[in-house]
Protein backbone atom coordinates (compact mmCIF):
# COMPACT_ATOMS: atom_id res chain seq x y z
CA UNK A 1 0.00 0.00 0.00
CA UNK A 2 3.13 2.23 0.69
CA UNK A 3 4.11 1.58 -2.48
CA UNK A 4 0.88 2.42 -4.51
CA UNK A 5 0.30 6.05 -2.36
CA UNK A 6 3.40 7.26 -3.26
CA UNK A 7 2.45 6.69 -7.05
CA UNK A 8 -0.88 8.09 -6.26
CA UNK A 9 0.87 11.90 -4.45
CA UNK A 10 3.66 11.64 -7.33
CA UNK A 11 1.18 12.01 -9.92
CA UNK A 12 -0.74 14.17 -7.93
CA UNK A 13 2.14 16.39 -7.90
CA UNK A 14 2.63 15.89 -11.95
CA UNK A 15 -1.37 17.22 -12.24
CA UNK A 16 -0.35 20.42 -9.93
CA UNK A 17 2.54 21.35 -12.16
CA UNK A 18 0.63 21.05 -15.76
CA UNK A 19 -3.03 23.01 -15.57
CA UNK A 20 -5.20 21.93 -18.22
CA UNK A 21 -5.58 24.32 -20.77
CA UNK A 22 -9.44 25.21 -20.24
CA UNK A 23 -9.84 28.16 -18.29
CA UNK A 24 -13.27 29.06 -16.82
CA UNK A 25 -14.11 33.20 -17.00
CA UNK A 26 -17.53 35.18 -16.10
CA UNK A 27 -17.00 37.59 -18.82
CA UNK A 28 -14.96 36.45 -22.15
CA UNK A 29 -11.43 38.19 -22.71
CA UNK A 30 -11.38 40.51 -25.71
CA UNK A 31 -8.68 39.59 -28.01
CA UNK A 32 -6.52 41.14 -30.69
CA UNK A 33 -4.51 38.46 -31.85
CA UNK A 34 -2.31 40.01 -34.12
CA UNK A 35 -0.37 41.94 -31.96
CA UNK A 36 -0.99 39.35 -29.04
CA UNK A 37 -3.22 41.29 -27.03
CA UNK A 38 -5.55 40.59 -24.78
CA UNK A 39 -7.50 42.21 -22.27
CA UNK A 40 -9.71 40.97 -19.28
CA UNK A 41 -12.39 43.08 -17.69
CA UNK A 42 -13.20 40.78 -15.06
CA UNK A 43 -13.34 41.92 -11.26
CA UNK A 44 -10.06 41.10 -9.44
CA UNK A 45 -10.01 39.78 -5.86
CA UNK A 46 -9.34 42.37 -3.48
CA UNK A 47 -8.79 40.37 -1.01
CA UNK A 48 -5.94 38.15 -2.17
CA UNK A 49 -4.75 41.57 -4.22
CA UNK A 50 -4.13 43.42 -0.77
CA UNK A 51 -2.88 40.37 1.00
CA UNK A 52 1.29 39.80 1.12
CA UNK A 53 0.89 36.60 1.68
CA UNK A 54 -0.98 35.96 -1.37
CA UNK A 55 -0.78 38.98 -3.76
CA UNK A 56 2.33 37.48 -5.79
CA UNK A 57 0.38 33.50 -5.97
CA UNK A 58 -2.86 35.61 -7.14
CA UNK A 59 -1.12 37.50 -10.00
CA UNK A 60 0.78 34.83 -11.34
CA UNK A 61 -2.10 32.52 -11.79
CA UNK A 62 -4.07 35.62 -12.95
CA UNK A 63 -1.47 35.92 -15.73
CA UNK A 64 -1.34 32.28 -16.19
CA UNK A 65 -4.81 31.81 -17.50
CA UNK A 66 -4.97 35.03 -19.70
CA UNK A 67 -1.84 33.67 -21.34
CA UNK A 68 -3.63 30.25 -21.84
CA UNK A 69 -6.91 31.72 -22.94
CA UNK A 70 -4.78 33.47 -25.49
CA UNK A 71 -2.42 30.79 -26.85
CA UNK A 72 -5.90 28.73 -27.49
CA UNK A 73 -7.19 31.31 -29.45
CA UNK A 74 -3.88 31.35 -31.66
CA UNK A 75 -4.10 27.57 -32.47
CA UNK A 76 -7.43 27.99 -33.54
CA UNK A 77 -5.88 29.94 -36.42
CA UNK A 78 -4.59 27.47 -39.89
CA UNK A 79 -0.87 26.20 -39.18
CA UNK A 80 1.69 25.32 -41.63
CA UNK A 81 5.09 23.55 -41.79
CA UNK A 82 8.22 25.76 -42.26
CA UNK A 83 11.62 23.85 -42.04
CA UNK A 84 10.53 22.01 -39.55
CA UNK A 85 8.35 23.83 -37.40
CA UNK A 86 4.97 24.25 -36.93
CA UNK A 87 4.24 28.28 -37.34
CA UNK A 88 0.68 30.67 -37.44
CA UNK A 89 0.00 33.22 -39.25
CA UNK A 90 -1.20 35.93 -37.85
CA UNK A 91 -4.00 37.98 -39.01
CA UNK A 92 -3.98 41.84 -39.40
CA UNK A 93 -3.96 43.95 -35.71
CA UNK A 94 -7.26 45.90 -34.48
CA UNK A 95 -5.28 48.03 -31.86
CA UNK A 96 -3.32 51.32 -32.94
CA UNK A 97 -0.42 50.62 -31.18
CA UNK A 98 2.27 53.58 -30.52
CA UNK A 99 5.71 53.11 -32.06
CA UNK A 100 9.10 54.93 -31.69
CA UNK A 101 9.93 53.52 -35.12
CA UNK A 102 7.94 52.26 -38.11
CA UNK A 103 7.84 48.56 -38.69
CA UNK A 104 10.81 46.96 -39.90
CA UNK A 105 10.21 45.54 -43.76
CA UNK A 106 11.43 42.54 -44.66
CA UNK A 107 14.78 42.07 -45.80
CA UNK A 108 15.33 42.04 -49.65
CA UNK A 109 16.79 38.96 -51.00
CA UNK A 110 20.61 38.91 -52.25
CA UNK A 111 21.31 38.38 -55.49
CA UNK A 112 22.18 34.19 -55.00
CA UNK A 113 18.65 34.15 -53.63
CA UNK A 114 16.82 35.68 -56.19
CA UNK A 115 19.05 32.83 -58.16
CA UNK A 116 17.77 30.18 -56.86
CA UNK A 117 14.21 30.99 -55.97
CA UNK A 118 14.68 31.50 -59.82
CA UNK A 119 15.74 28.20 -60.68
CA UNK A 120 14.10 26.55 -58.04
CA UNK A 121 17.37 25.37 -55.65
CA UNK A 122 16.19 24.44 -52.53
CA UNK A 123 18.61 24.79 -49.12
CA UNK A 124 19.76 21.24 -48.17
CA UNK A 125 20.38 20.55 -44.09
CA UNK A 126 23.68 20.20 -43.92
CA UNK A 127 26.05 17.51 -41.52
CA UNK A 128 27.93 19.42 -39.07
CA UNK A 129 30.32 16.38 -39.00
CA UNK A 130 32.59 14.91 -41.89
CA UNK A 131 34.69 12.38 -41.70
CA UNK A 132 38.20 12.83 -42.34
CA UNK A 133 40.20 9.79 -44.37
CA UNK A 134 43.69 11.73 -43.59
CA UNK A 135 42.82 12.27 -39.94
CA UNK A 136 40.75 9.01 -39.56
CA UNK A 137 38.42 11.46 -36.86
CA UNK A 138 35.33 13.38 -37.50
CA UNK A 139 35.54 17.09 -37.95
CA UNK A 140 33.36 19.87 -38.11
CA UNK A 141 32.29 21.67 -41.53
CA UNK A 142 32.76 25.07 -39.16
CA UNK A 143 34.13 27.06 -36.17
CA UNK A 144 37.43 26.81 -34.45
CA UNK A 145 38.01 22.83 -34.06
CA UNK A 146 37.65 22.85 -38.14
CA UNK A 147 40.27 25.58 -38.32
CA UNK A 148 42.27 23.61 -35.90
CA UNK A 149 41.73 20.17 -37.94
CA UNK A 150 42.80 22.32 -41.04
CA UNK A 151 46.56 23.41 -38.94
CA UNK A 152 46.65 20.12 -37.52
CA UNK A 153 45.93 18.39 -41.65
CA UNK A 154 48.19 21.25 -43.54
CA UNK A 155 51.86 20.76 -41.11
CA UNK A 156 53.77 20.41 -44.50
CA UNK A 157 52.56 22.12 -48.02
CA UNK A 158 54.47 20.80 -51.40
CA UNK A 159 55.47 23.84 -53.67
CA UNK A 160 54.36 22.69 -56.92
CA UNK A 161 56.87 22.69 -59.69
CA UNK A 162 55.56 25.64 -61.51
CA UNK A 163 56.63 27.98 -58.49
CA UNK A 164 59.94 29.45 -56.63
CA UNK A 165 61.45 26.51 -54.19
CA UNK A 166 61.30 29.07 -51.66
CA UNK A 167 57.92 30.07 -51.81
CA UNK A 168 56.55 30.90 -48.73
CA UNK A 169 53.31 28.05 -49.10
CA UNK A 170 51.45 29.26 -45.68
CA UNK A 171 51.70 33.23 -46.53
CA UNK A 172 50.22 32.14 -49.79
CA UNK A 173 47.67 30.39 -48.67
CA UNK A 174 46.83 33.46 -45.94
CA UNK A 175 46.58 35.62 -49.45
CA UNK A 176 44.16 33.49 -50.61
CA UNK A 177 41.89 33.57 -48.06
CA UNK A 178 42.25 37.10 -47.40
CA UNK A 179 41.30 37.78 -50.43
CA UNK A 180 38.05 35.22 -50.49
CA UNK A 181 37.17 37.26 -47.03
CA UNK A 182 37.46 40.65 -49.37
CA UNK A 183 35.46 39.46 -52.31
CA UNK A 184 32.40 38.22 -49.47
CA UNK A 185 32.78 41.77 -48.10
CA UNK A 186 32.62 43.17 -51.60
CA UNK A 187 29.74 41.13 -52.95
CA UNK A 188 27.71 42.37 -49.20
CA UNK A 189 28.05 45.83 -49.95
CA UNK A 190 26.89 45.77 -53.29
CA UNK A 191 23.83 43.46 -52.58
CA UNK A 192 23.13 46.43 -50.16
CA UNK A 193 24.01 49.43 -52.51
CA UNK A 194 21.06 47.00 -54.54
CA UNK A 195 18.35 46.94 -51.95
CA UNK A 196 18.68 50.41 -51.51
CA UNK A 197 18.92 50.92 -55.34
CA UNK A 198 22.05 53.52 -55.04
CA UNK A 199 24.31 52.75 -58.38
CA UNK A 200 27.83 52.34 -57.92
CA UNK A 201 30.99 52.63 -60.16
CA UNK A 202 31.84 49.64 -62.21
CA UNK A 203 35.54 47.86 -61.73
CA UNK A 204 37.62 49.10 -64.48
CA UNK A 205 37.00 50.94 -67.73
CA UNK A 206 32.66 51.47 -67.60
CA UNK A 207 30.45 51.23 -70.74
CA UNK A 208 30.30 54.63 -72.82
CA UNK A 209 26.07 54.19 -72.14
CA UNK A 210 26.73 53.85 -68.09
CA UNK A 211 29.75 56.01 -66.70
CA UNK A 212 30.15 56.61 -63.56
CA UNK A 213 29.39 60.27 -62.25
CA UNK A 214 30.62 62.90 -60.35
CA UNK A 215 28.65 61.64 -57.28
CA UNK A 216 29.69 58.02 -57.55
CA UNK A 217 32.84 58.06 -57.92
CA UNK A 218 32.99 60.58 -54.70
CA UNK A 219 30.95 58.13 -52.98
CA UNK A 220 33.19 55.10 -54.00
CA UNK A 221 36.28 57.52 -52.93
CA UNK A 222 34.56 57.69 -49.55
CA UNK A 223 33.66 54.26 -48.90
CA UNK A 224 36.79 53.12 -50.00
CA UNK A 225 38.31 55.66 -47.64
CA UNK A 226 35.96 54.56 -44.90
CA UNK A 227 36.68 50.91 -45.11
CA UNK A 228 39.72 50.73 -42.68
CA UNK A 229 39.66 50.49 -38.78
CA UNK A 230 39.95 53.83 -37.91
CA UNK A 231 36.96 55.06 -40.56
CA UNK A 232 39.12 56.86 -42.56
CA UNK A 233 40.52 59.05 -39.94
CA UNK A 234 43.96 58.93 -40.68
CA UNK A 235 43.62 58.59 -44.46
CA UNK A 236 45.36 61.15 -46.55
CA UNK A 237 42.94 62.83 -48.87
CA UNK A 238 43.95 64.53 -52.41
CA UNK A 239 43.45 68.18 -53.24
CA UNK A 240 40.16 69.56 -53.03
CA UNK A 241 38.44 66.06 -51.91
CA UNK A 242 35.36 66.09 -49.71
CA UNK A 243 32.67 63.32 -48.15
CA UNK A 244 30.53 62.36 -50.08
CA UNK A 245 26.90 63.31 -49.18
CA UNK A 246 23.66 62.09 -50.59
CA UNK A 247 21.11 59.50 -49.54
CA UNK A 248 22.63 56.20 -49.30
CA UNK A 249 25.65 57.12 -48.18
CA UNK A 250 25.61 56.67 -44.98
CA UNK A 251 24.30 52.86 -44.89
CA UNK A 252 27.55 51.86 -46.73
CA UNK A 253 30.06 52.73 -44.24
CA UNK A 254 29.74 50.48 -41.40
CA UNK A 255 29.88 51.47 -37.93
CA UNK A 256 29.94 55.25 -38.26
CA UNK A 257 27.26 57.00 -36.24
CA UNK A 258 25.17 60.08 -37.03
CA UNK A 259 25.85 62.83 -34.75
CA UNK A 260 22.48 63.71 -33.06
CA UNK A 261 21.75 66.84 -31.84
CA UNK A 262 21.11 67.95 -28.57
CA UNK A 263 17.89 68.67 -27.40
CA UNK A 264 16.42 72.76 -27.47
CA UNK A 265 17.21 73.96 -24.04
CA UNK A 266 14.38 76.06 -22.01
CA UNK A 267 14.65 79.42 -21.58
CA UNK A 268 15.59 79.03 -17.97
CA UNK A 269 18.49 76.63 -18.88
CA UNK A 270 19.76 79.00 -21.91
CA UNK A 271 19.41 81.97 -19.81
CA UNK A 272 21.69 80.22 -16.77
CA UNK A 273 23.86 79.26 -19.60
CA UNK A 274 24.65 82.82 -21.18
CA UNK A 275 25.47 83.62 -17.44
CA UNK A 276 28.14 80.74 -16.88
CA UNK A 277 29.98 82.05 -20.00
CA UNK A 278 29.65 85.65 -19.31
CA UNK A 279 31.41 84.89 -15.86
CA UNK A 280 33.94 82.69 -17.16
CA UNK A 281 35.18 85.26 -19.65
CA UNK A 282 34.76 88.27 -16.92
CA UNK A 283 36.64 86.00 -14.63
CA UNK A 284 39.61 85.58 -16.76
CA UNK A 285 42.48 87.94 -16.04
CA UNK A 286 45.49 88.02 -17.47
CA UNK A 287 48.89 87.17 -15.66
CA UNK A 288 51.09 90.55 -16.13
CA UNK A 289 55.30 89.48 -14.54
CA UNK A 290 56.49 93.10 -13.91
CA UNK A 291 60.40 91.80 -14.54
CA UNK A 292 59.80 91.31 -17.93
CA UNK A 293 57.61 94.16 -18.52
CA UNK A 294 60.19 96.55 -17.38
CA UNK A 295 63.34 94.59 -19.32
CA UNK A 296 61.16 95.07 -22.06
CA UNK A 297 60.20 98.69 -21.72
CA UNK A 298 64.23 99.69 -21.03
CA UNK A 299 64.81 97.77 -24.40
CA UNK A 300 62.78 99.56 -26.73
CA UNK A 301 63.58 103.19 -25.29
CA UNK A 302 67.53 101.61 -26.35
CA UNK A 303 66.15 101.02 -29.72
CA UNK A 304 64.52 104.33 -30.43
CA UNK A 305 67.19 106.36 -29.21
CA UNK A 306 69.64 104.42 -31.56
CA UNK A 307 67.38 105.04 -34.49
CA UNK A 308 67.37 108.94 -33.09
CA UNK A 309 71.21 109.00 -33.19
CA UNK A 310 71.16 107.26 -36.67
CA UNK A 311 68.64 109.29 -38.06
CA UNK A 312 70.10 112.60 -36.56
CA UNK A 313 71.76 115.83 -39.06
CA UNK A 314 75.17 117.15 -38.47
CA UNK A 315 75.20 120.57 -37.70
CA UNK A 316 77.06 122.77 -39.99
CA UNK A 317 77.28 125.14 -42.55
CA UNK A 318 76.53 123.90 -46.47
CA UNK A 319 78.97 124.11 -48.70
CA UNK A 320 79.75 126.55 -51.10
CA UNK A 321 80.61 125.95 -55.07
CA UNK A 322 79.58 122.98 -55.99
CA UNK A 323 77.24 121.71 -53.38
CA UNK A 324 75.75 125.46 -52.45
CA UNK A 325 72.69 124.53 -54.05
CA UNK A 326 72.15 121.44 -52.03
CA UNK A 327 70.94 122.27 -48.57
CA UNK A 328 71.41 118.60 -47.63
CA UNK A 329 75.28 119.08 -48.07
CA UNK A 330 77.04 119.98 -44.89
CA UNK A 331 80.80 120.35 -43.97
CA UNK A 332 82.80 120.99 -40.86
CA UNK A 333 83.70 124.12 -39.47
CA UNK A 334 87.48 125.31 -41.34
CA UNK A 335 89.64 125.91 -38.14
CA UNK A 336 91.75 129.08 -37.83
CA UNK A 337 95.11 129.19 -38.77
CA UNK A 338 97.48 129.97 -35.27
CA UNK A 339 99.26 132.79 -34.67
CA UNK A 340 102.59 133.69 -34.35
CA UNK A 341 106.31 132.85 -35.16
CA UNK A 342 107.73 129.33 -36.84
CA UNK A 343 109.53 127.11 -34.44
CA UNK A 344 113.46 126.87 -36.44
CA UNK A 345 113.77 123.68 -34.58
CA UNK A 346 110.65 121.90 -35.50
CA UNK A 347 111.07 119.74 -38.51
CA UNK A 348 108.46 119.50 -41.26
CA UNK A 349 108.07 117.12 -43.86
CA UNK A 350 108.27 118.53 -47.53
CA UNK A 351 110.42 117.78 -50.55
CA UNK A 352 114.40 118.05 -50.40
CA UNK A 353 116.27 120.88 -52.16
CA UNK A 354 119.10 119.98 -54.24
Amino acid sequence: MDIVNEILEREQKKAEKYKPITVDKHLPLEFDIGTLFTFDSNDLDTKRLNSDKTRDEYLLSLSRDNTQLLLNKIWELPTERVEEAIVVKLPEPTTVLPRAKPVPKPRPLTKWQEFAKAKGITKKKKDKLQWDEQLQKWVPLYGFKKAAAEKEKNWLIEVPQNLDPMTDMYEKKAEAKSEKVAKNELQRLKNIARAKKVKIPRVGLPVTSDKASANQLSTAATVARASTASLGKFQDRLPKEKDARGKGVHELIPGKDRKRKLPVPTAKVEQQNNLNLLDSILNKRPKIDMDKAVTKHIHTEQVQRSEEKKNEKPRGKPRKGKGAGNPTKFTAKKPKAGKGQRNPGKKTGGRKRR
